[in-house]
């Protein structure tokens, strides 16, 4: 690097925003992520003997995955490169490997290669890393939002550790805040602001956990308040809730937490915990899932988890479905939470999704050669010389309009796939099948 680059380059740091200028340099300088920077952790254990293996940080955005890539490359002596998945191709990774080769050759240094957004990369340019980071060449460390079990290859995965990032506290972040209004050097000190406690508090939590979108709300309050009649910048909490104006939701429409979202909601509606279902509801249409979405896991959950036990939930959620189409969002929003409460709090069995498990399991290990004789079609010419249809019993031509006779097949017979609960709607199905039990029995005495 000659002066110019050098030059060029602190110039940059300097004029680059207030969360890229407050990155720790040191471990000691990281705040939060205990559960894997604790003392006697092995992550901790690892930067501060400079003996790393290759790792995957994984987490939301603003927890620290480059923060720590950084504190690495401050700490370690092995030569430090770095990549971004989005604008990177094969030609920047052959530029660092033959770099990487050389440096081992005539040095005896490593390499570590951090490529953030690693799960930008498709599976070829994955799999092009996988002997140098097999043979040593390389050490790498991927940074990811995307959970890594999905997006990153398998091979990459088991030679690496895997570090899951959590949101930052409230107080994490309001410490990151403290630092960064009163640090005259990398932070913004020298305009000699007061960051209000109230205001603190707002910023922390509206944040969600990420650190970088909270910095970047209290360098733009910064700069864009004026001094107040002492001379200094006042940040109240009206100025941070215009830097600010919408909570930051977790929730991203194709990624993990999206699963998690939508499982959060089903497992509720399944257990009648209306508040929380409702809860998972808003948040979803809170982050712009699609309505349409949301209208089919509610269907789902009405068929598979109600049933049987209020056979009405699944009428409520498709109204709700085909109301969601017709009205459109925001109104749509309306009846997906009636369908969503009444799912909720109705009466719950899976007793007809579980006679399909067990009819379908019949289906695959009982060879059946035909359905009973009298039950097939006998609506055409010739049928009954045939044999079809003969022997059938009209239901309705016998009291209670029940008559007993075979259904299943013969391979089949005395099978039970439906055993109705006594939840619900169920509870009157039970009585009425015992009801017709006994019709038939006292109807084989006759």
């Amino acid at each position: 690097m000659d002066l110019f680059d050098y030059m060029g380059q602190k110039q940059k740091e300097k004029e680059s925003p207030l969360a890229s200028r407050m990155r720790p340099t040191s471990l000691d300088e990281v705040v939060g992520q205990q559960h894997i920077l604790g003392k006697d952790k092995l992550l901790s254990r690892a930067i501060r003997a400079d003996k790393l293996s290759s790792l995957i940080f994984y987490g939301p955005p603003g927890t620290g995955k480059t923060t720590l890539a950084k504190v690495i490359a401050n700490t370690t002596r092995a030569d430090f490169r770095q990549i971004n998945a989005t604008s990177a191709g094969k030609k920047d990774m052959e530029a660092v490997v033959e770099e990487a080769k050389q440096s081992l050759a005539m040095y005896g240094r490593r390499t570590i290669l951090f490529i953030d957004e690693i799960h930008r990369f498709n599976k070829g340019q994955q799999d092009y890393l996988l002997p140098f980071v097999e043979d040593g060449t390389l050490i790498l460390i991927g940074a990811t939002t995307e959970n890594p079990y999905f997006e990153v290859n398998r091979a990459l995965l088991s030679r690496s550790n895997i570090f899951e990032l959590h949101p930052l506290s409230r107080e994490d972040v309001a410490e990151l805040l403290r630092r960064a209004v009163s640090d005259p050097v990398k932070g913004m000190g020298a305009y000699h602001a007061v960051l209000e406690e109230e205001a603190l508090a707002f910023l922390a939590d509206i944040c969600g956990g990420d650190a970088r979108n909270a910095l970047n709300a209290l360098e733009l309050a910064v700069l864009t308040t004026p001094p107040s009649g002492d001379g200094r910048i006042h940040i109240t909490t009206a100025v941070a809730e215009e830097c600010i104006q919408k909570r930051n939701v977790r929730y991203d429409k194709d990624g993990d937490n999206h699963y998690d979202i939508i499982s959060a909601f089903i497992k509720s509606m399944r257990g009648s915990d209306a508040d929380a279902a409702v809860y998972y509801l808003a948040r979803m249409i809170y982050a712009g899932e699609d309505p349409k979405f949301i209208a089919r896991r509610i269907m789902i959950c009405a068929a598979e988890d109600v049933g049987m036990a209020d056979p009405q939930a699944l009428m409520v959620a498709v109204a709700a479905s085909q109301a969601v189409e017709r009205v459109g969002m925001p109104e749509g929003q309306i009846p997906l939470a009636e369908a969503c409460v009444y799912v909720a709090t109705a009466p719950k069995s899976n007793a007809s999704y579980m006679a399909l498990e067990k009819a379908m399991e019949a289906v695959r290990r009982v060879d059946v050669q035909q359905v009973p004789p009298h039950l097939k079609d006998s609506h055409y010419p010739g049928a009954a010389q045939l044999g079809r249809g003969l022997g059938y019993k009209y239901a309705h031509d016998f009291p209670g309009h029940y008559v007993k006779q075979q259904y299943l097949p013969d391979e089949l017979m005395g099978e039970k796939f439906f055993e109705p609960g006594e939840n619900g709607y169920e509870k009157c199905i039970r009585e009425y099948l015992d009801f017709i039990r006994r019709l038939g029995e006292s109807s084989d005495g006759c």
